[in-house]
């Protein structure tokens, strides 16, 4: 960095300082990361026994988790779901930030983060293309942007994929997630999403990608809106697992 520029962003520190995301200590002036060292440490994988289908941590360890146990396991559209981290205090703090304080500019770091850590599942790697989650139309122009789009921007290009942000729509505008169940929420997915160019995806193994996997329904609906649509198969990778 050079002496005028170095100069300036410490000038800028003094007026406006940095603070850590998750737990608001001050950082310095020449951080590159948007968290202490501290709360960096905390960023830590899903684990460190996770359902082989779904990615749910499994405090006891086995194969699958309730949800994906024997036949069960088949019926999902989308085959994988894998996530650079689990949801805690530091990762809550950088996907909220990013989704509802207006700091875009986190998405390139978080998408950093996934590429760094994308390597750790193998099962992840026969991946073709990336295509975000989508918000429904009205959502989008109120937030201003798509987080789950910045994401796989900033992510694909890091792991020699492309993304493709048009294809998938949601045609739905579907209610909160936050206050149903498992089912409600697979249910508030059914029909949520449609692909709008079967021709992009068809024959294709897709890779969406989320902020935060929760129970998997909504990637599912969108599994189903590609698969209908003739991707071969539908895999997922977020930034965070609850």
């Amino acid at each position: 960095m050079k002496y005028g520029a170095a100069f300036f962003k410490l000038l800028l520190h003094f007026f406006l300082p940095r603070t850590c995301f998750a737990c608001g200590c001050d950082l310095p002036w020449n951080a590159k990361e948007p968290l202490c060292l501290a709360c960096s440490s905390r960023l830590a994988a899903p684990g460190p026994y996770i359902c082989k289908r779904c990615g749910a941590v499994l405090k006891y360890g086995g194969a699958h988790c309730f949800a994906c146990r024997g036949s069960k396991e088949r019926e999902y559209k989308c085959r994988v779901i894998r996530s650079a981290f689990k949801f805690n205090p530091s990762s809550r703090a950088l996907v909220h930030a990013l989704k509802y304080a207006r700091a875009d500019y986190l998405a390139r770091y978080m998408g950093e983060q996934m590429a760094a850590h994308y390597k750790n599942y193998p099962e992840l790697a026969e991946a073709e293309m990336v295509v975000p989650v989508p918000l429904f139309p009205k959502r989008n122009r109120t937030r201003g942007y798509n987080q789950s789009e910045l994401l796989a921007e900033n992510f694909a290009p890091r792991v020699g994929l492309t993304a493709d942000t048009k294809s998938l729509v949601r045609i739905k505008n579907t209610v909160s997630q936050t206050t149903l169940g498992r089912m409600g929420r697979l249910a508030n997915m059914k029909g949520a999403f449609a692909c709008k160019n079967p021709a992009a995806v068809k024959g294709k193994t897709v890779l969406l990608i989320d902020d935060v996997a929760t129970t998997g329904a909504t990637l599912e609906g969108c599994a189903a809106a590609l698969k209908a649509a003739g991707a071969k198969k539908v895999m997922a990778y977020t930034f965070a697992r609850e």
